[in-house]
């Protein structure tokens, strides 16, 4: 059987595609994609077999390509990192295929941290985009910002089903719920990051009442405050 690589391609800007990516994809016969993703590639896709897929039929060409792929190299790119938030999809592909090379990408969790200068070292990544229930992703919101910790989290998407449906909006209803004071929690929101689409919002977390926000939103809590390392240095002074 040929190679089949899953490897992440960015937020969304051809820029944030490393170049052992961009050598992978440029080198492949063939790329199963949704179109979003895709998009960010179609400048190093030209030539190649191109199957643009749905979470609903992404199975149905998985099924295809298999029994197809002879010695063949075939190329599975995802948006941001595959390690962050794909885990259902890149554990389908290694039952279906066997022996999958992941090669990781720059996430818009980390792309979302810089913007709101909020260190990664001291906050808390959670990923609501999953198809498993959140429970313990919520209380898991609820605890890392009683502790005080900066969080960085991807909503969950999803009109179709509003009791699944958990973007800015209905966090921040939840929170004022479980009484946290909102309205003096500072959150960033950014859509569509590193595209020519990039919108931002700063406020606070009450501020996102009744607002709505695309599936390509990522937001950051903000409870970071500067800790150099002169409040340290006691460890090298005298």
């Amino acid at each position: 059987m040929g190679k089949v690589f899953a490897v992440g391609v960015g937020p969304g800007s051809p820029k944030y595609v490393t170049e052992i990516v961009k050598e992978i994809v440029q080198n492949c016969d063939i790329v199963i994609g949704y179109k979003y993703t895709l998009k960010t590639i179609e400048k190093f896709i030209e030539g190649k077999e191109i199957y643009e897929i749905t979470m609903n039929d992404q199975e149905k060409s998985y099924q295809k390509i298999l029994p197809e792929l002879g010695n063949r190299t075939l190329v599975i790119p995802f948006t941001g990192d595959v390690n962050f938030s794909e885990s259902e999809v890149v554990d389908r592909l290694i039952e279906i295929f066997g022996e999958v090379e992941i090669v990781p990408g720059i996430s818009s969790i980390q792309v979302a941290a810089s913007r709101a200068k909020v260190p990664l070292d001291k906050s808390k990544v959670i990923t609501m985009h999953v198809t498993t229930p959140i429970e313990d992703k919520k209380l898991e919101l609820q605890k890392a910002l009683i502790d005080g910790f900066s969080v960085v989290l991807v909503p969950r998407p999803w009109p179709k089903q509003p009791d699944k449906h958990f973007m800015p909006s209905e966090i921040a209803i939840y929170l004022q719920k479980n009484n946290f004071d909102t309205a003096k929690m500072k959150v960033h929101v950014f859509e569509a990051i590193t595209t020519e689409n990039e919108t931002s919002f700063v406020g606070t977390v009450k501020d996102l009442e009744g607002k709505e926000f695309s599936d390509l939103s990522v937001m950051v809590f903000n409870q970071a405050s500067l800790d150099s390392y002169m409040n340290y240095r006691w460890q090298w002074e005298n």
